[in-house]
Order: C-alpha cells, then structure tokens, then sequence
C-alpha cells in the first residue's frame, strides 16, 4: 500500500476520535508537509534514510522572506508523520517505524510567560472600558483564568448568583465558517469557579444590558479576534506592556501565586491537568525568594531570642 493509500484508511480510522480543531491540524500538516514527499513510495518500502532526507529539507526550507520553520514546528512536523507509521504498526502490522528509527526533528521551545500586575491590568480595563462587551470580557478573563475559548461558550445558564459561580463545561471556536461548541480542552478543565463579589456584580450589570438573549445563547457572541484586536487597543491606549490574550491566564495565576495559594489550590482553579504545570508558574513571582529568605531570617532570631530567654531562666 502506497503511503498516500494510508493516508486515507488513516483518516478514516481517526478522524472521528479527535476534536475537530484537532483533526484540521493533523491533516494541514500530513496533506501539506508529508503527503507531498512520501506519498507514491510504500508504506513498508519506506526507510530511515527517506525520513532523514525528508527531515533535511524541512530543516533547510526558507519561504520567499528566508524564514524557516520553528524548532517547534519541525517536532510537531516529525511527530505527525511518526504517529502515522505507528498506527501502521500497532493496527496493520507494518514492521517497524522509520521515524523512530530517523529519531526526532526539532524541539520544543519554550515560550516566555509574560503577566500583567493589578496595576497593569487596572490602566488596560480603563483604556477599553467605552466598550461594555470588551471591558466585561477582559474582567471575567483576567479575574477568572479562563482560557479564552471557554469564556466564548459561556452562557447565562453558566452562571449561579446565588453561589457567586461559574460553571465551565465548553470551549469555542470558529472551524471552516462555522460556530462551534465542543468539550473543554482537558478533562479537568471542567470545573467551576468562585467569583469574587465585585465581579458577580459586574456581570449581573452585563446581564441587565442583553435584551432578547436566551439563556443558552453565547453571552459574549464576538470571535477571538475582535478580542485580539481589542488587546491591542488597549495596550495601545494605556501604554502598558504588549501581551497576549493568553497571558491574561498567567496573570491571573501569577496573582494567586503572589497572594499564597497551594499549588493545588490553583490548578483545581484554572483547571491544571497536573499540579506539575501550575508549579511552571512559580517563578514569574522571583521577589517570593526575598520574602521566604526575610521570613527564615525572622524564624532564626525568634529562635535565639528563645533561647536566650531559656538561658537566663537556666542561670
């Protein structure tokens, strides 16, 4: 069987198990990177020094401004074309797989985490306040830590006023000119969170401006974009530093962070699959080691003072 013939038994076999979003990113990559390159030799014809040379013209490819793909994208590129071949082996029972045996492609690179303190994010809110759809997003985004696909599917049936919660359950997006609600990211990512008091009053304000809603309509119906541009706005306005809709996330932590809370505490919060992410966090508060040496130092002299007093009571 051709690797193209593959291909199609392999869509086939996985489509309906991934996300949508999921599966549009893996086909992209596969029909665009690999298919081109492997598609009329056989899948069991297939060997490692095909991947390495395959490999070596990802690495060396340059678009018309002489930029090439990221570390992050050639891992992402390898890994694709090596899950396709174990599949082939798991269910088909090719052999053996050619990428593994190639070994891997690029690697993955570490973003920098940037945040935004309580100051920060109070001169922003100010900037894009003429605005109630933005300035009600961005207060649920930065006082919440929801991602930004999940504050997109909120409802009003989400919200309890009684509890003072939200409920997360669904993440949105926009595929193929299509509105979508689909399953949170993770597992754990449903959850629901308790809001502050200021913020419960703020979106029953919100709620009182949506004339004709239903209470399964989408209570923030603009797409991400208007968001993004609506970020840039407002950095643009208040003049504080530039960073991402998702770094509204990190600040958010970075604030809970600096406020004390657990690790765990944070992760059931902003649903962490794994307190090990939450602990990535860690370091965005470095005056935390000030604090802690400040704070072993009081530890130390309350314990000679106690001693001294025992010393005296002794003589």
């Amino acid at each position: 069987m051709t690797f193209e013939n593959f291909f199609k038994l392999y869509s086939e076999d996985i489509m309906g198990r991934l996300k949508r979003n999921t599966w549009l990113t893996k086909e992209h990559i596969i029909r665009t990177k690999i298919l081109p390159y492997f598609q009329s030799l056989k899948m069991n014809e297939i060997s490692a020094s095909d991947v390495l040379k395959w490999q070596n013209e990802m690495i060396a490819y340059r678009d018309e401004n002489g930029v090439g793909y990221s570390e992050t994208y050639r891992k992402t590129m390898h890994n694709q074309l090596s899950c396709l071949f174990n599949h082939a082996c798991r269910y088909y029972n090719l052999k053996s797989n050619p990428a593994r045996k190639a070994g891997c492609m690029g690697k993955e690179e570490s973003k920098e985490m940037l945040f935004w303190t309580k100051e920060e994010y109070k001169k922003f809110s100010e900037a894009i306040m003429d605005k109630e759809i933005s300035f009600y997003s961005f207060e649920m985004l930065y006082w919440t830590g929801i991602r930004l696909g999940e504050l997109l599917a909120l409802t009003m049936e989400d919200f309890d006023f009684t509890k003072n919660t939200v409920r997360i359950n669904k993440s949105y997006q926009r595929l193929e000119k299509q509105d979508l609600v689909t399953t949170p990211k993770t597992p754990k990512s449903k959850r629901t969170i308790k809001l502050p008091k200021f913020l419960v009053e703020e979106m029953k304000e919100y709620f009182a401006m949506l004339y004709g809603y239903e209470k399964t309509d989408r209570i923030f119906p603009v797409t991400k974009s208007y968001l993004h541009h609506e970020m840039e706005r407002g950095c643009k306005s208040s003049k504080v530093k530039k960073i991402r809709i998702q770094d509204l996330r990190y600040s958010h932590i970075s604030l809970l962070i600096d406020m004390g809370f657990s690790a765990v505490a944070i992760a059931d919060r902003v649903g962490h699959e794994s307190i090990d992410i939450t602990y990535r966090y860690a370091h965005l508060f470095p005056s935390k080691q000030i604090e802690m040496a400040d704070k072993l130092d009081l530890q130390n002299m309350e314990m000679e003072d106690d001693f001294e007093e025992k010393e005296k009571e002794d003589f």
